[in-house]
């Protein structure tokens, strides 16, 4: 069964997309937690990030470089959060590997 962000890649489903390549799309968060709360995701379908293998590991410079942009575009680069959630116990709904860029105000210090 495909996740949301799999037919959201496939164009099943639309999303404001902020950025696309080859490898990877980021879209905003329908339900962001801050004024700026994108997702980038892997267009591979890899589960969680525990599940990522050597060959997928490739992809993390990748997502870091677009997360700088996306930063920079969106006027947050001095102040942001780039997080992943790896199961459900740390609060990963969506299995499929996604990372979330929030900023935008004052985040505190994290529990």
């Amino acid at each position: 069964m495909s996740s949301i962000f799999k037919k959201i890649i496939e164009g099943e489903i639309p999303a404001d997309k902020v950025f696309e390549n080859e490898r990877i799309l980021a879209i905003k968060d329908i339900n962001p937690a801050a004024p700026v709360h994108l997702l980038i995701i892997p267009k591979k379908e890899i589960a969680t990030l525990q599940d990522m293998s050597e060959e997928d590991r490739g992809l993390l410079p990748e997502i870091v470089e677009v997360a700088q942009k996306l930063a920079a575009e969106y006027g947050v680069a001095d102040g942001y959060r780039l997080l992943v959630n790896n199961g459900s116990s740390a609060g990963q709904t969506i299995f499929h590997l996604h990372f979330h860029l929030i900023g935008g105000r004052a985040l505190g210090a994290m529990a």
